[in-house]
């Protein structure tokens, strides 16, 4: 199963981090995690004239990230909920987006890209640099809709897990991309705070912690995969819940 996706020149479906930062530069300045931090938050905080609306951000450690892309090649689709409002006020109502882990190309060394002209040459890795995992994409369509558009169903939130720096830095950088509404380019297919909520979803299902309600949470992943008859989607509102 697949979503379409805009597709650049060179037929990856991830735009290069160097679109959104100098890499080089970060090399040069040597710069440390907190400050590359630092400065993604900032940029996409800029986004939308300034509001930073339609744009996620994040900084994932890389062990943090090794474990999640772990458990993604394992399970690499699943269901979320959000909350919807409901005529009953006893009971919330729930909208299911589908989700589906995607993997691609791992990014070279930053010190083996290519020499840009009149610049100084960054300083080869050593041999026993550790490389780059790939980068990863997560899509999110709602399921009624991939139910009727199946492998054409529009994604309404993409983020993508850059591991450019993952060898130098030990830290990814996580960038979340709202869909544009046709409507309006000023809208988007889904809120801010709902694109929050699933991005949240994704680490509470594939970072798993050994307590009880993580075991669970994997469970459900697995019984997704491997006994889809079993899987109740009572049980996974039960371990949705903050406080689960």
């Amino acid at each position: 199963m697949s979503f379409q996706t805009p597709v650049r020149k060179d037929s990856s479906p991830v735009k290069p981090l160097a679109d959104f930062m100098d890499v080089r530069k970060i090399l040069d300045k040597e710069h440390t995690a907190e400050q590359i931090s630092a400065l993604w938050t900032a940029y996409h905080a800029t986004r939308s004239q300034g509001t930073g609306r339609g744009y996620l951000s994040a900084t994932i450690p890389f062990a943090t990230y090794h474990k999640m892309i772990s458990l993604a090649k394992k399970y690499p689709t699943f269901l979320l909920p959000l909350p919807r409002p409901s005529p009953d006020t006893q009971q919330v109502a729930h909208e299911f987006y589908f989700l589906q882990w995607a993997f691609h190309d791992a990014p070279p060394h930053p010190a083996q890209l290519p020499s840009l002209p009149f610049g100084d040459p960054v300083r080869s890795p050593p041999a026993s640099a550790e490389r780059n995992p790939s980068c990863t994409t997560v899509l999110f369509t709602p399921l009624q809709e991939y139910k009727l558009r199946q492998t054409f169903a529009q994604p309404y939130l993409v983020l993508t897990h850059y591991t450019d720096l993952a060898a130098t830095h030990g830290i990814v950088l996580m960038r979340g991309e709202m869909t544009v509404s046709p409507s309006s380019a000023e809208k988007y297919l889904i809120s801010q705070s709902d694109g929050q909520l699933l991005a949240l979803g994704v680490q509470r299902f594939y970072l798993t912690s050994g307590a009880d309600s993580s075991e669970r949470r994997v469970e459900l992943l697995r019984r997704f995969h491997e006994e889809p008859d079993a899987f109740q989607w009572e049980e996974l509102l039960a371990v949705w819940s903050p406080t689960s």
